[in-house]
């Protein structure tokens, strides 16, 4: 679905221009060419963007802005300013304009501005990602905010050793062997002893397990380790 946008802008000509340029970019254009106008063409209507200029007759752009930033704080708001109302764009920007462009404009950093402007809107309209917990038996490991829980006791670990539980936690019952394990937690270009693996292991286990009872992460005698619930 294209995005829409609402332009408020009484010079007719200029209207048109962006009513082209924009429909040809592939947004859905309103026009209105009053302050009041404007005013009802966003309280009846449903947008991505508002152009907005500051010149209108009725109600000023300024005005406008102020009674749409009352009720809207997310909807992008670019203002049309002539060439030296720098009172008008500071005004314009402490009201809660997103940005503003000064007439005579050149169309490609107006679409420019839109386009980066409708950006923003979108990182800040985005829904949040669904957490996602690993878990083992009682064990429970978050990604996203590298939180570590067994049972109700939250585990700090190191960089190093997180990466290393993340990977067992991703091949539960799976026999890793060090190489592997050196391979997907230090790289391929690690040139260290594989002693390493059993050391940060150790580190990891005993984390995991202290006053826990069962152990999560056994070893098979020359192999290399599993993580599972039972022994």
């Amino acid at each position: 679905m294209s995005e829409t946008i609402l332009i408020v802008e009484d010079e007719e000509k200029i209207a048109r221009l962006l009513e082209i340029e924009l429909g040809f970019e592939g947004y859905t254009v309103k026009i209105a060419r009053t302050g009041l106008d404007g005013l009802e063409a966003y309280r009846s209507g449903d947008y991505d963007l508002i152009l907005l200029d500051v010149m209108l007759p009725g109600l000023s752009g300024i005005e406008l802005l102020r009674r749409i930033r009352a009720a809207d704080s997310q909807t992008p708001v670019l203002l049309l300013t002539a060439k030296g109302s720098v009172e008008d764009k500071v005004s314009g920007l402490d009201l809660g304009a997103n940005d503003y462009i000064t007439k005579p404009f050149v169309i490609e950093e107006l679409l420019a501005r839109i386009r980066a402007s409708l950006r923003q809107r979108a990182l800040h309209t985005e829904p949040p990602a669904t957490e996602q917990w690993l878990s083992c038996a009682n064990l429970r490991l978050n990604e996203t905010t590298r939180e570590v829980y067994r049972g109700e006791t939250m585990i700090e670990l190191t960089p190093r050793e997180f990466d290393l539980l993340v990977y067992l936690m991703k091949h539960p019952r799976q026999v890793l062997s060090r190489d592997q394990l050196l391979t997907a937690v230090w790289g391929y270009a690690y040139a260290g002893d594989t002693n390493v693996v059993d050391v940060y292991i150790r580190y990891v286990r005993k984390k995991l397990d202290n006053g826990e009872g069962d152990e999560l992460i056994h070893t098979v005698r020359g192999v290399g380790y599993v993580l599972k619930d039972q022994p």
